[in-house]
């Protein structure tokens, strides 16, 4: 009878023990990239993969709803709508997304820069009834990927009415190096 008492208390704390080593162990796979890259990246290339699968563009944006390794447990979807990985001849590398989680929208883009040089960034959340957001972001001259974010803000009508545009230029008076967006309309600067 004890033997079977410490076997059972044994699988209870195995059984209890093993979540928490799980989660306190993170993600596996991402070592070095932000974990919000990661996730915008696996979204966009779940979404790509859905939308080949389904005969679609996949090249278009994707409108997915995603499960972030960040909100662990917590219940909450955050859906992205990120547009194409830009890179220009300079160096800059950026995605950008539009991101929803329950009641708030906000912006974020991805990038690199392997410029050299420090650059200006100005990340804009564009949403209905001419409501604008911007956000300055320092992009350093490390050559690491980054990200940055607009505030989050109480979404107002449609989510699919909010884009976001991030556009980076050498400082002061430079030139547009790029400009990336959560559309499929983006461009490099000249």
């Amino acid at each position: 009878m004890n033997l079977r008492l410490l076997a059972l208390g044994g699988a209870v704390a195995g059984a209890i023990a093993l979540p928490l080593a799980m989660a306190s162990a993170g993600p596996v796979g991402d070592e070095g990239r932000p974990a919000g890259a990661a996730v915008a990246r696996a979204a966009v290339e779940a979404a790509g993969t859905r939308a080949a699968a389904d005969g679609a563009d996949p090249k278009a944006p994707p409108a997915e709803a995603s499960r972030s390794p960040l909100l662990l447990g917590l219940g909450l979807a955050t859906a992205a709508r990120c547009g194409p990985e830009l890179s220009s001849p300079d160096g800059v590398e950026a995605q950008t997304c539009v991101l929803s989680q329950g009641e708030d929208t906000w912006a974020r883009t991805y990038y690199r820069n392997a410029t050299g040089r420090a650059l200006e960034a100005f990340l804009s959340l564009m949403g209905p009834e001419g409501r604008t957001v911007r956000t300055r972001c320092a992009v350093s001259a490390e050559d690491e990927p980054e990200s940055c974010e607009t505030p989050r803000e109480r979404t107002r009508g449609d989510r699919a009415a909010y884009t976001a545009v991030t556009e980076f230029a050498r400082a002061g008076d430079g030139p547009l190096l790029l400009r990336s967006g959560s559309n499929s309309r983006t461009d490099t600067g000249s």
